[in-house]
């Protein structure tokens, strides 16, 4: 069983480095000196879409992290 919880932690982990490395910046930065900063504002459905999946992935990462350190499961 703690194989499998270790492969899970393994796995989600990879999964949400890659999620949170997909979310598109929050701050201007440089472009918003020339007003580009709103041009691509319309994929608002998909970046919900993106913090949705980001959460699930995040509170699985943290549920085996716990069962892990505290060697619940054995």
């Amino acid at each position: 069983m703690a194989n499998i919880l270790w492969t899970i932690a393994t796995a989600s982990a990879v999964l949400l480095i890659i999620l949170i490395l997909m979310h598109s910046p929050k701050g201007d930065g440089i472009g918003g000196i020339g007003g580009t900063s709103h041009i691509f504002a319309s994929q608002k459905s998909a970046e919900k879409g993106l913090n949705k999946l980001t959460g699930i992935v995040c509170a699985i990462f943290i549920i085996c992290s716990f069962l892990i350190g505290f060697g619940i499961v054995k």
